[in-house]
């Protein structure tokens, strides 16, 4: 909650229902939730905060959220070229335009160094806090070195 009061804007992926391997086989509901929450804050206290909502299907959120009906999601196709593609619609209406290619590029670099930014953080997955600072620090750091040249 504290993390979504402190940003301007949230971005909301809801295609990853499907239902993992390990029982109970149970889809994680972590998304919709921070959605919900988002959606709350927007609506009562933080009038500004805008939120989007991805879906990698057509027609999905309209099936899985009907309290949503009349938010059009933006559809990613489930490829990171999709998911580039639409986070650059929604930052032009935001102000922030960066180009599909810059995007395409900080993503390179990230993919690139994930592992060793996970061996630097002594992490074994990304979900943890110094490892998603570190990764921010190298986005930030491209982006600055894309717009030098």
């Amino acid at each position: 909650m504290e993390l979504i009061q402190e940003c301007d804007h949230s971005i909301h992926d809801l295609s990853r229902v499907q239902l993992d391997r390990a029982r109970p086989r149970t889809p994680r509901f972590n998304m919709p939730f921070e959605l919900g929450l988002a959606v709350a804050l927007e609506r009562t206290a933080i009038p500004g905060h805008a939120w989007v909502v991805c879906e990698s299907q057509r027609f999905r959120l309209k099936k899985s959220l009907t309290d949503l009906d009349g938010t059009d999601p933006y559809i990613h196709d489930g490829t990171v070229h999709g998911v580039l593609r639409e986070l650059g619609n929604f930052l032009v209406l935001r102000g922030n335009q960066p180009t599909l290619g810059e995007m395409k590029k900080v993503y390179r670099v990230l993919r690139a160094n994930f592992r060793k930014v996970l061996r630097q953080a002594g992490a074994t997955h990304p979900f943890n806090a110094r490892v998603f600072r570190d990764l921010c620090v190298l986005a930030g750091a491209t982006t600055d070195d894309l717009v030098k040249t």
